[in-house]
């Protein structure tokens, strides 16, 4: 699949989630055979006002690619001026966030609440494609509500003004993540538009992957929460649509190296009193699928030091290596 100049190979990709694809998960998940990831969302108007966390959530690791940065909000002068820094950062590509339902997001505006003005919408789409020289992407839910399905009609929009690829959350805003999401939805953007569409939401198996390009007839499929803990989804899935045959499943001892190499990263990247509350979570999704493995996993919401965490990946090992694994 292409997205401007930009080849994505395999067509299987991270989605952009707040407090996970940082730059330490991107590496792993990039190891692991996406073929594109994209950046925790960046809110347009703190990057215009100077906030440092801002500028440092488009960091990325020398030699990243490709890598779209995704930026948010919906004053169309603040997000055309947040485009140009991230086109400054060396993102491949921009993305803009039309999904996020968080409710502190929307009661600005931004995110999902953009489904609700589609004229606003297209407004921020065009002037971010006139401000860079990059392939602009836009992520979208299928509308606000199952009463407003407004996601198809903003397609054609987007597509006009010079959108280079969709990636459709097939859910609306009300769904939240509650509600299976509903494939259909990417099938109505797909038939109205010309550019690549990725389809996202509950892709949790290989089969899952192949049946939403199926389906949908989606050009790409974009994985977000079936990666907590298991980046090896990536090449299971591209593996699987390749040669329609399955990879075996992670042992616990690779299990256990992606989680210590996971956690270094975060450390080296934000220092230990930053990157250790950040991988408590982190490090409970890996820790799991053995019997008793609950108990590991409760103590990572207690580590405090780096190597109170190596050494809870270790003890779990030590257990888990000789259980019969859940997740086989």
């Amino acid at each position: 699949m292409r997205i401007g100049d930009l080849v994505i190979d395999p067509p299987v990709m991270l989605a952009p989630m707040a407090g996970v694809s940082n730059r330490a998960f991107r590496a792993i998940a990039r190891s692991q055979g996406a073929g594109l990831c994209i950046t925790e969302m960046v809110n347009a108007n703190a990057l215009t006002h100077g906030s440092a966390k801002s500028y440092w959530l488009m960091e990325l690791d020398p030699g990243e690619y490709p890598v779209g940065i995704q930026i948010a909000g919906s004053d169309p002068i603040a997000m055309a001026e947040a485009a140009k820094a991230a086109e400054r950062h060396n993102a491949q590509l921009i993305d803009i966030n039309m999904g996020c339902p968080v409710a502190k997001v929307v009661k600005n505006g931004d995110g999902s609440a953009l489904l609700k003005d589609i004229e606003r919408a297209t407004e921020v789409a065009a002037r971010v494609v006139d401000a860079v020289n990059l392939p602009v992407t836009v992520k979208i839910r299928a509308g606000w509500d199952a009463d407003s399905i407004t996601g198809p009609d903003l397609a054609e929009r987007l597509e006009r003004v010079g959108v280079r690829a969709l990636a459709v959350h097939a859910r609306t805003r009300e769904d939240q993540y509650m509600r299976p999401a509903n494939w259909s939805y990417i099938s109505m953007v797909k038939q109205r538009v010309g550019i690549p569409v990725i389809g996202n939401g509950d892709v949790e198996t290989p089969e899952d992957a192949v049946r939403m390009l199926q389906e949908t007839g989606a050009d790409a499929v974009m994985i977000g929460r079936a990666s907590f803990g298991d980046p090896w989804i990536f090449s299971r899935v591209a593996h699987y649509m390749e040669t329609g045959q399955h990879l075996p499943p992670p042992t616990a001892e690779q299990r256990s190296i992606l989680a210590r190499e996971h956690l270094d990263r975060m450390v080296a990247i934000k220092g230990e009193k930053v990157a250790i509350p950040e991988m408590r979570k982190q490090l409970s999704w890996y820790l799991k699928g053995t019997p008793q493995s609950s108990r590991y996993r409760a103590e990572c919401n207690k580590l405090s030091s780096h190597r109170e965490a190596q050494a809870l990946v270790d003890d779990w090992l030590a257990h888990a290596q000789y259980e019969a694994p859940s997740w086989t």
